[in-house]
């Protein structure tokens, strides 16, 4: 089956094309879509994608049918490590930014949104975040890290705007020589990015809208 891959910015200028059609086999997910641009055009070599079928986020694991459009997207804000993007988080995608040959553990923590808070349901979060000034407290973080458990990588991703129900909203990975630096260094990171970080959490629940601080009391609007 054939199907088109359009490309943009960064990933335009690695394949020097803004669109490319691929022939994949029957079942193919975009996993194997990105696998299969990576061998025909090995100077693509992403290592934090966004994919979008037919103008829909989707996951790697997403099947791909005859005729499809698939977007390779470029992360819409920050760097490898430290990001706040709008769009859906792969856990994957943030520990392949620690994973390296040197380090014995990877430790993640995934937080997502849970059905219920203080006996109310939950129906999504929203998320607004100063963005500069997040990702540098997220950088200083990571180096409060390297400087008391000698741990250099460090990766924090984090949604901004809606989340809904069970999606992922945060994402924190720590590569490590050994297991207990790996699963200090996470816990410290959690914990400092509720304290330092300016991203603030609207629970919109069964019953109103309600803006959630540190220690998880709210106020209501209106």
């Amino acid at each position: 089956m054939k199907v088109k891959v359009r490309l943009f910015a960064l990933y335009r200028e690695m394949v020097g094309q803004k669109q490319i059609e691929v022939d994949m086999e029957p079942g193919a997910t975009v996993a194997c879509l990105v696998e299969r641009v990576s061998q025909r055009f090995p100077q693509f070599q992403p290592k934090a994608l966004l994919a979008a079928v037919n103008g829909q986020y989707v996951d790697l694991e997403h099947p791909l049918h005859p005729g499809d459009e698939v977007a390779f997207l470029p992360p819409v804000s920050g760097g490898d490590n430290f990001m706040l993007t709008p769009e859906p988080i792969s856990p994957d995608q943030v520990i392949a930014q620690v994973h390296k040959p040197d380090h014995g553990a990877v430790v993640t923590f995934v937080g997502t949104v849970r059905n219920q808070a203080e006996g109310k349901r939950v129906l999504c979060l929203e998320f607004e975040a100063y963005g500069e000034m997040a990702e540098q407290r997220m950088r200083e973080i990571a180096e409060e890290i390297r400087k008391r458990w000698g741990v250099a990588d460090v990766a924090i991703w984090h949604r901004t705007g809606r989340v809904e129900v069970g999606d992922i909203i945060l994402v924190i990975a720590v590569g490590a020589p050994h297991r207990a630096q790996a699963f200090a260094a996470c816990h410290y990171a959690i914990d400092r990015l509720k304290v330092v970080v300016p991203i603030w959490k609207k629970e919109v629940r069964e019953d109103g809208e309600v803006w959630v601080g540190p220690e998880g009391h709210g106020e209501k609007e209106g």
